[in-house]
């Protein structure tokens, strides 16, 4: 059913300010109306009638579009929130550990800042928060605890991530190495090296990551033809993972470097390992490769090397001199040169050897030995200051062979005699004579038991 529409009289009256119309009731209440509601050719003291009604249709229209909104916004801003990040440790080295963390997801809310924290103390902005997922803190102590955090910073508020607690690495840990394969020109030595990464349960990768600690290759160039990155096909040229090490500043060593430090079992300095420096351990490695090639080639090698081995040794020996008698080497070289005081021939048989073999210090240490033990003169004995013992080194060596007067004989005995009362040979501490001076002091062999003397060296007393 229609509602029948309310309408009230009114006269116009006088005109108001600001375009408004002076409306008179039948009551006489008084309204402002609008000029430019009323019918155009009404005046001052015509009759209207208003009439005044709700909009239903209008009133739901409006009620639905400020509900739609609502929900609008509620499902915009309000059912989504930023997540806190979550860091997780890539790798920790001895000075060094390397974080990441998947990409953040801040909703519908505006970044401002993304910090990496260092023992609950900030460290630095992490560059490129929305691409970039990991970061690596460099400098940091050997063998020391740390603690790291991430806190992220929104329009819709702050956000922290959960702490890792980390200890970076001893001088013997190796298992942080994290290397980048270059050219290799030896296979065998690459794969030397990827066993020993393995042992050490290290890492390798063929191109440069965050988390790379040294660049390994023989030689800069990529491929024989250059590589792109030098700027064209340049024979020789550097390749790009070896230019990215080195804008980087990613330490650039051999693959010997890698077996260094498996032999040693720590972290090896790398200033003997650079690029273009000869390392110390490339000859014994090439050599035990060698050896080892041969010993995989020749199975039976082994026994028929050490026989080969021992015969030399048997036969370089010196034979021994008189071996057809049956006695032992040693007791015939003593016998033989041991001269008898009795025997003149004897005597001078061992000079003559004694001269032939003067060359080796063994046999004339030998032959002073048992001179001193037969009572003999040692060549180190000295004659009294009255005597000159200068000119008995000016004495040809040929005269020995011939035997002086036998008055001068016996009066040199009777001075042996008179010197050894008071000075003993074995007690005078002489250094031993120069190798030439040997021949020319020839001692004389005296038995100072007997009376007979026999065979004497002639020493000029004058």
């Amino acid at each position: 059913m229609k509602r029948p529409e309310d309408s009230y009289t009114f006269t116009v009256g006088k005109l108001g300010i600001c375009s408004t119309q002076i409306l008179i009731g039948e009551r006489a209440h008084l309204i402002e109306f609008p000029s430019v509601l009323l019918p155009p050719a009404s005046t001052t003291g015509s009759i209207v009638n208003i009439a005044v009604h709700q909009n239903l249709s209008e009133e739901r229209k409006r009620d639905q579009q400020f509900w739609q909104l609502q929900h609008d916004i509620l499902e915009t801003f309000g059912c989504a929130s930023p997540e806190p990040p979550r860091v997780e440790v890539r790798n920790v080295t001895q000075t060094s550990v390397t974080l990441e963390w998947p990409p953040i997801k801040l909703a519908t809310a505006k970044l401002r800042s993304l910090d990496i924290y260092k023992n609950s103390q900030r460290v630095a902005a992490i560059p490129s928060p929305l691409t970039n997922t990991s970061t690596k803190l460099s400098g940091l102590s050997l063998d020391t605890p740390y603690t790291f955090q991430l806190v992220l910073k929104t329009s819709a508020g702050t956000f922290h991530s959960n702490i890792v607690s980390v200890r970076t690495h001893t001088i013997a840990d190796t298992s942080g190495i994290s290397v980048c394969f270059g050219t290799v020109a030896d296979p065998v030595l690459l794969e030397d090296a990827k066993s020993a990464l393995r042992e050490m349960k290290a890492k390798w990768s063929d191109k440069i990551q965050i988390d790379t600690t040294h660049f390994v290759c023989t030689t800069p160039a990529m491929t024989p033809s250059g590589a792109k990155a030098s700027g064209g096909n340049v024979a020789g040229g550097a390749g790009i993972e070896y230019q990215k090490a080195l804008q980087l500043s990613i330490p650039v060593v051999q693959p010997q470097w890698i077996l260094a430090c498996l032999t040693e079992k720590k972290m090896v300095p790398i200033v003997a390992y650079y690029l273009g420096v000869t390392p110390p351990n490339a000859a014994s490695y090439y050599s035990q490769r060698t050896q080892s090639m041969s010993q995989a080639s020749l199975p039976s090698s082994g026994s028929a090397s050490s026989a080969h081995k021992s015969a030399p040794n048997r036969s370089s020996m010196p034979a021994p001199p008189r071996s057809s008698n049956g006695t032992p080497p040693s007791t015939s070289q003593k016998k033989s040169f041991e001269p008898t005081p009795e025997d003149p021939e004897a005597e001078t048989e061992a000079a003559s050897e004694h001269a032939a073999t003067q060359h080796s210090k063994r046999s004339a240490s030998v032959t002073e030995t048992r001179h001193r033990s037969n009572g003999t003169m040692d060549r180190n004995f000295k004659f009294p200051p009255s005597q000159q013992p200068p000119q008995r080194v000016s004495s040809p060596p040929s005269q020995p062979s011939s035997p002086p007067p036998v008055p001068k004989q016996q009066q040199q005995v009777e001075d042996m005699h008179s010197v050894s009362s008071t000075i003993t040979p074995s007690s005078v501490e002489v250094p031993p004579p120069p190798p030439v001076e040997k021949e020319t002091r020839r001692p004389v062999v005296v038995d100072s038991g007997d009376e007979d003397v026999g065979e004497t060296v002639e020493i000029d007393l004058r």
